[in-house]
């Protein structure tokens, strides 16, 4: 596989960093300490095409593939992690099955306004009593002439509030059954639909995190997405897609975190020369770079196959693992070479260690990947 950097990929870069000087990087603290979600930035990004990377242009996307989408997240994650986060779950989840599993009509609906940024998209699987255990989930759906009724919540959905649109899994079979489940979508302003409580979060602050709920939601027959039943099949493969987003945005925090480090240990002088002179930090220094490179490499061959349409559970898993892990790790370690600095917010280390934690549990824990991985090794 050849991983050099396209022109696309190096004109993205160059765009997202643009903007990340210029109108994310002056506020992120704020946005971090006031937990505001900030709409208006994802109307600029919307503008720039990053609302919508893989929708195809007849519906209003850039028309990009995964290797370009990957570079995007990375490099706007290597500025502000919540910011990468929200990019990546609009793209991946809520447009992301929409893009794969509707009709032509229910596309040329929703996806334009998603593309542009006119409308934030949210995405609904996770219950407060169902995380990894989404097949149990407790959410229901029942017909009624020509609408579904849905009644129940999701929890830690980002864009809970904000979203103008949600795609939904609910339950309209028996519990356990795979083939029980069905994707909706509901449109914000739809009666009985409505965001709940925001969770007050230790990092990941600027990127919205809430309840959705569900009071006899009423929603129409037309907005089901592919097969009555075949929604929590549709979220395994959306899945599939998403944890490539989670690794693209764990290498950015790890990416980041390397970055600051390396600066800092140029700059700060203990014994009368850079601390980067000493053994204990430039090793240190060195692994940080290998992990950020491994990381990068199990990646974007994730993405790369997606590109070609291939199977990837077991590389999306594995990318998504151990990037995640990665960006712990480096982000523990920024600290450790920041010294007492690095535990102050006056520097950047510590924003990344509180933001890359949230790798390892979004979009399925460590735990469940090395699940997966272990799965497909074991066939």
């Amino acid at each position: 596989m050849n991983f050099e950097e396209s022109e696309n990929q190096r004109m993205i870069a160059d765009m997202v960093r643009d903007l990340g000087k210029k109108e994310i990087e002056p506020y992120k603290m704020q946005w971090d300490e006031s937990q505001e979600f900030p709409i208006d930035l994802f109307k600029k990004l919307g503008e720039l095409g990053l609302m919508g990377v893989l929708v195809p242009q007849e519906y209003g996307g850039s028309g990009f593939g995964y290797l370009e989408y990957v570079t995007a997240i990375a490099e706007l994650s290597k500025i502000d992690g919540s910011i990468g986060l929200s990019m990546a779950a609009h793209n991946s989840l809520c447009t992301g099955h929409i893009l794969e599993f509707a009709n032509d009509n229910q596309k040329q609906k929703w996806l334009p306004k998603l593309a542009s940024g006119e409308w934030i998209g949210a995405w609904g699987l996770t219950e407060a009593n169902t995380g990894s255990d989404a097949g149990n989930m407790k959410t229901t759906a029942v017909l009624e002439g020509d609408h579904w009724i849905i009644n129940g919540s999701k929890n830690f959905i980002t864009h809970g509030i904000s979203g103008d649109v949600a795609v939904v899994i609910a339950r309209t079979g028996e519990p356990g059954d795979s083939h029980g489940m069905t994707a909706f979508v509901v449109e914000r302003g739809n009666p009985g639909f409505s965001g709940g409580r925001k969770e007050d979060k230790l990092g990941m602050r600027a990127s919205e995190t809430a309840e959705l709920i569900f009071d006899h939601c009423k929603v129409p027959k037309e907005n089901v997405l592919g097969k009555v039943g075949d929604g929590f099949i549709q979220s395994l493969k959306v899945l599939d897609g998403g944890r490539i987003s989670i690794a693209a945005l764990s290498l950015g925090i790890a990416w980041g975190s390397l970055d600051v480090a390396l600066k800092y240990s140029k700059e700060r002088e203990q014994f009368n020369q850079p601390i980067s002179k000493f053994q204990g930090i430039s090793f240190k220094l060195a692994d940080m770079a290998t992990k950020v490179e491994a990381a990068k490499l199990l990646t974007f061959q994730a993405a790369s196959l997606k590109n070609e349409g291939k199977k990837v559970s077991k590389e999306s898993a594995m990318a998504k693992y151990y990037a995640s892990e990665v960006a712990v790790q480096n982000a523990n370690d920024a600290v450790q070479i920041f010294g007492g600095y690095g535990y102050t917010k006056d520097f950047p280390a510590e924003k990344y260690y509180r933001d890359a934690k949230l790798c390892t549990i979004g979009e399925g824990t460590s735990e469940i990947q090395k699940l997966v991985i272990s799965r497909e090794i074991l066939r």
